[in-house]
C-alpha cells in the first residue's frame, strides 16, 4: 500500500528532519522495535517518524546507492513486523509500503504518534525480555529514564488537537477531490491507489480518520486540509488581511482568505506578491548599475505567514491577521509559543529549535507540499531574507501567553510618499477591475489579447491585470484546473471532482467553458464538444497563463 508521501523526497531527506528517520542497511527486528516504540510514543510531538530498510546511514544521511533487501525476504520480513507489532504493548502497527528504489528493493515503514501512549517494547527478543518504555533522543532510540520517563507519562492522555478525533464531523465531510489533489501533487504513489481504493480505507491510510469502520470519524487535521470549508469546523479560520491605504487607519480595505489551509495560504502569498511587494530601482549617479531592492522581501514574508498557520492554536476562534501598513507588515497569529520558547527567546535569538510541536500534523502536510521547512530554519530565513534586501531587522514579539506578532519593516530607502501613492492606486485598481468588463465576452477579449501579448519576458501590466481578472470572475478554482490538465488530457467529472465540486453542468459552464471560449483549454475532440470521451488539454497560451499563477 502506498503512503501519502513523496518516496523519493523522504529518502533524500528533503521533507522529514532528520531526527524522524532511521535508516537500517538490513533488517535487525531488535533495533527496528525499538524505533517503532520510540516514534509511537512521540515524545516531542513531532508526528512520529520513518523505518527505511535497505539504505545505510552516513552521518545522518542516507548512503545511495541502496544496499537493499533481496525480493525473497520481503514477504518474511513483513510477517516478523506483525509479529513485532504484537509484542508491543499496546499493540502498535506501522504503515508498511515495499518500494524498488535505484533498482533495489527496500522497505518503509511509517510509524505515526500513536493515540495509546505510553508504548513499550521488549528490551531484548531473548525469552524472559523486560518490556520498556522507548523514546526518541536526535537520532536514537533509547530508553525512557528520569526527565524523559516523566515527559512521557505526562503526555499519556494528551493528543495533540490537530490529530484528534473530531465527534462534530462525519467521514462525509472529507472531500476526496481535494484529497486526490493534494497526492497528485506531493506525487505520491498512494494517488494511482485512490482511484479505486475504498473512501473510508484511504482516509484510514492517510492517518485522517480514526475509529470502526462503523463509526469512523475524520480528525481535526483531515478537516482543516481537505473540506471546502474548515471554518464550519473551527470558527474564524481564515486568514484577515486589512490593506491601510495611508499612515492614518482611517481609510483602509479588509480582505478574507479562506478554504481549505494551504489553498488560504497560497492565495494570500499570491495577493501580497501582486498588490503590495514591489521591486524598487534606484539610479546611483557614480554607477552604472542601479541599486534594486524590494519593499518586503517575498522571502521573510512567505515563511512568516507559512509560520503562523503552522503553529497556530486551531482551537481558538482567532484568525491570523495581516496588517499592511506603508512602512510595515504585520502577522498577528495566536496563541504565543509552545515552551520553552517565550518574549526573551524570540527577540533575542536568530534561531530557535523547538522541542515540542504543537501541530505535528499539520506541519506534516505543510512540509510535503513545500510550504514549509519545519527544521528550525524559519527564524534564519526571515533574518537572511531581510539582510540580504538591505531591509532593517524583522521583529518578533509575544505576551507569553495568547499572541505572536511579527513586524517586517519596509526598506529604509522606499519612498513613502510613492508608496502610499502606490499602494492606493494599486488598490483602487484592484476594487475597480471587475467593473472594467460588462459582460463575458469583454472578459474573454481581453484574456485572449493578453496571452497574445504575454511571452517568456512577461510585462508586469499584462500580469497584473490577468492576475486581477483572475482572482474576480473565476475565484480560487483557476489555477487547480490548469495544473490539472496541465500533463494529460482529463474529463470535466474528474476535473470538477479533484478541485471539490459536484459533477454538474452548472459548474461545467462556470468554470471550464469560459476557459475554452478564452483559449487557455481545449477539447481533445473539438468536431464534436458532447463526445461521451471528451476530455480536455491544456493550449499553448494555457502553458503561458501557468507560468503566470505559478
Amino acid at each position: 500500500m502506498g503512503l501519502p508521501v513523496n518516496i523519493k523526497d523522504l529518502i533524500n531527506g528533503n521533507t522529514i528532519e532528520w531526527e524522524r528517520l532511521e535508516y537500517k542497511k538490513g533488517w535487525n527486528p531488535e533495533d527496528v522495535i525499538h524505533s517503532m516504540c520510540a516514534f509511537a510514543n512521540d515524545l516531542h510531538n513531532w508526528g512520529g517518524g520513518y523505518i527505511i530498510v535497505g539504505i545505510a546511514e552516513e552521518n545522518g544521511q542516507a548512503k545511495l546507492p541502496p544496499e537493499g533487501i533481496n525480493e525473497n525476504r520481503l514477504d518474511d520480513i513483513q510477517g516478523e513486523i506483525i509479529n513485532l507489532s504484537n509484542r508491543m504493548s499496546p499493540s502498535y502497527f506501522p504503515i508498511v509500503q515495499p518500494i524498488v528504489f535505484q533498482e533495489k528493493h527496500i522497505l518503509v515503514l511509517w510509524c505515526p504518534a500513536g493515540d495509546n501512549r505510553p508504548y513499550s517494547a521488549p528490551s531484548t527478543l531473548g525469552k524472559g525480555a523486560i518490556k520498556q518504555q522507548f523514546v526518541r533522543i536526535g537520532s536514537r532510540s533509547i530508553i525512557a529514564r528520569d526527565e524523559n520517563h516523566r515527559r512521557l507519562q505526562e503526555l499519556a492522555s494528551r493528543i495533540p488537537f490537530d490529530d484528534r478525533v473530531n465527534q462534530q464531523a462525519t467521514i462525509n465531510d472529507l472531500n476526496l477531490g481535494l484529497i486526490q489533489a493534494y497526492l497528485q501533487e506531493i506525487k505520491s504513489d498512494l494517488y494511482a491507489e485512490s482511484i479505486n481504493m475504498p473512501f473510508k480505507e484511504l482516509c484510514r491510510t492517510m492517518h485522517i480518520a480514526k475509529g470502526p469502520n462503523e463509526n469512523l470519524l475524520p480528525v481535526n487535521v483531515g478537516l482543516l486540509f481537505f473540506t471546502e470549508n474548515p471554518d464550519k469546523f473551527f470558527p474564524r479560520t481564515w486568514i484577515e488581511l486589512v490593506w491601510h491605504k495611508g499612515t492614518s487607519s482611517r481609510k483602509f480595505s479588509e480582505f478574507y482568505f479562506k478554504g481549505a489551509l494551504h489553498k488560504q495560504l497560497r492565495e494570500v502569498l499570491s495577493f501580497l506578491r501582486t498588490n503590495i511587494i514591489a521591486e524598487q530601482v534606484v539610479k546611483q549617479p557614480d554607477k552604472a548599475e542601479a541599486n534594486r531592492f524590494y519593499n518586503f522581501p517575498y522571502d521573510a514574508v512567505e515563511e512568516a505567514l507559512s509560520n503562523a498557520v503552522y503553529h497556530k492554536g486551531y482551537e481558538l476562534s482567532s484568525p491570523i491577521e495581516i496588517q499592511v501598513w506603508p512602512d510595515k507588515i504585520e502577522i498577528l497569529s495566536y496563541p504565543s509559543p509552545m515552551p520553552p520558547v517565550d518574549s526573551n527567546t524570540l527577540s533575542t535569538k536568530r534561531r530557535i529549535v523547538a522541542r515540542e510541536y504543537r501541530n505535528r500534523r499539520i506541519g506534516d502536510f505543510l512540509k510535503e507540499l513545500h510550504l514549509t521547512e519545519g527544521r528550525g530554519t524559519g527564524f534564519p530565513t526571515i533574518y537572511d531574507s531581510m539582510a540580504d534586501n538591505g531591509s532593517p531587522k524583522p521583529i518578533f514579539e509575544t505576551d507569553d501567553k495568547s499572541y505572536v506578532l511579527v513586524t517586517l519593516p519596509v526598506h529604509k530607502n522606499t519612498s513613502r510618499s510613492n508608496l502610499v501613492s502606490d499602494y492606493v492606486n494599486a488598490e483602487e485598481s484592484y476594487q475597480a477591475a471587475p467593473l472594467k468588463f460588462n459582460n463575458l465576452d469583454d472578459i474573454i477579449t481581453f484574456c485572449s489579447r493578453a496571452s497574445d501579448q504575454v511571452s517568456d519576458q512577461v510585462s508586469d501590466q499584462v500580469s497584473d491585470q490577468v492576475g486581477k481578472l483572475l482572482l474576480f470572475h473565476f475565484g480560487r478554482y483557476i489555477s487547480s484546473i490548469i495544473n490539472i490538465v496541465s500533463q494529460d488530457p482529463v474529463s470535466s467529472s474528474d476535473i470538477l471532482s479533484r478541485i471539490g465540486l459536484t459533477k454538474h453542468t452548472t459548474n461545467k459552464n462556470k468554470y471550464l467553458t469560459p476557459l475554452v471560449k478564452i483559449g487557455w483549454i481545449e477539447y481533445t475532440i473539438p468536431e464534436n464538444p458532447k463526445n461521451r470521451n471528451q476530455k480536455y488539454k491544456l493550449t499553448d497560451s494555457g502553458r503561458v497563463l501557468l507560468k503566470l499563477i505559478k
